[in-house]
Formats: structure tokens, C-alpha cells, sequence
């Protein structure tokens, strides 16, 4: 179950994050026509209730043939957490000063140089601090994971621990240590990134 959690939330979180960063600078730092809408879908879509969601993504995960799979709560969770990411990071690069990727611009960098060698090392404490957060909830899950997981195979940590308490019985000293066990990954995040979380949650808050 451990290890199920972890094939599922890394890579959940590095996808977000990429897909994040590239759609947040680009509605960020490039006018185009319907990029306000598009924005407003995806702070729109964090407003929507889960449980509206449930029998869709459910159906949507039965047609796809990825039901019941670690690869389909890796594609939802990056789906879900993507929008929220975005309206994060847009408004964080939205406050980088213009002249510096016009200055790269004109040095002859191509969109996907300025992205890596100017936006990326910039936003890093925005990253850290998204990722501190992002890894926490998708590690924590367990509404989704019930809804779209039913075999051991795929299941994560949070369902395992529940699988400990039995229709009659409930090991309750092993649902305890497995509880210890499934909030220390990242609370050690959290501990790994908390000059960059914190930076990250700061940054802009008090201007000179």
C-alpha cells in the first residue's frame, strides 16, 4: 500500500507541476485571444463538488479502461489539481518584471529557453510550496481512491489502513502504526522544503 502511494502521488505531482508552470506562463506573459476564458474555466472548475464529480469520473475511467488502476488516479488527481496549480501560479509569474524575459527575448531565446532558464529558476519557491501542498493532499486522499479503486493491486495507504479494521474486529495497535507511517512522508516533505514553502507563501507579501 505504501509503495502504491508513492507510484501514484510522485509522478501526480511532477506532471501537475509541469503542466501547471508551462499553462500559468503563458497565460501569464502572453496575450492571446480567449485567455481570460481560459483562465476563468480553471478557476471555475475548482469551485465544483467532488461528489458531482464521482459517477462521471467513474464512468469516464470505465470507458478509458483505467478503472481500478494506479494509472487512472495518477490522470485525475493531475487533472483535478491542475487548475488550482495554474490560478497559483499564474498570479506568481504575472508579478515577475516583463523587461527580464523581453531582455531574453531579445538575446535570441526561444519560448521554451526563456521558460526553462528564466521562469523556472524564478518560481522555484512557488514550486516548492505547490508541491509541499499537492503532495500532501493527493497523499492524503481517500474519497477518491474509494471511488475509483477496488483491488488491493492499486490501492493506496489510505485504503489500507482502513482495510485493518475488520466487519467484527479492529486491529487497532496496527491501524495506529500505520497511521504514523502514512503521515511521515510528508511531514519529511514539508521539513525537506520549508525555506522554499514558506518563501514561497511570502514572496510579495511585503514590498520595499
Amino acid at each position: 500500500y505504501f509503495v502504491n502511494s508513492v507510484i501514484i502521488t510522485i509522478p501526480t505531482v511532477i506532471g501537475t507541476l509541469a503542466l501547471s508552470s508551462l499553462a500559468g506562463y503563458s497565460l501569464a506573459k502572453h496575450n492571446f485571444r480567449g485567455s481570460f476564458l481560459i483562465f476563468a474555466l480553471f478557476i471555475a472548475g475548482n469551485f465544483v463538488p467532488a461528489q458531482i464529480l464521482m459517477i462521471p469520473v467513474r464512468d469516464l475511467t470505465l470507458k478509458l479502461g483505467v478503472y481500478d488502476t494506479k494509472l487512472g488516479l495518477i490522470l485525475f488527481h493531475t487533472a483535478f489539481q491542475t487548475g488550482f496549480c495554474i490560478f497559483f501560479l499564474r498570479g506568481f509569474i504575472k508579478e515577475l518584471p516583463h523587461e527580464i524575459i523581453e531582455s531574453a527575448r531579445i538575446d535570441g531565446a526561444t519560448e521554451i529557453q526563456v521558460f526553462w532558464k528564466v521562469i523556472l529558476p524564478l518560481i522555484k519557491p512557488a514550486l516548492a510550496a505547490l508541491a509541499v501542498l499537492e503532495f500532501t493532499f493527493i497523499w492524503n486522499d481517500y474519497f477518491w481512491a474509494l471511488v475509483l479503486v477496488q483491488g488491493d493491486e492499486s490501492r493506496p495507504i489510505t485504503l489500507g489502513i482502513q482495510a485493518l479494521k475488520g466487519s467484527w474486529t479492529a486491529h487497532w495497535n496496527l491501524i495506529s502504526a500505520g497511521s504514523i507511517v502514512a503521515a511521515l512522508p510528508p511531514v519529511i516533505l514539508f521539513f525537506m522544503l520549508q525555506k522554499h514553502f514558506i518563501a514561497g507563501l511570502t514572496l510579495g507579501a511585503v514590498k520595499e
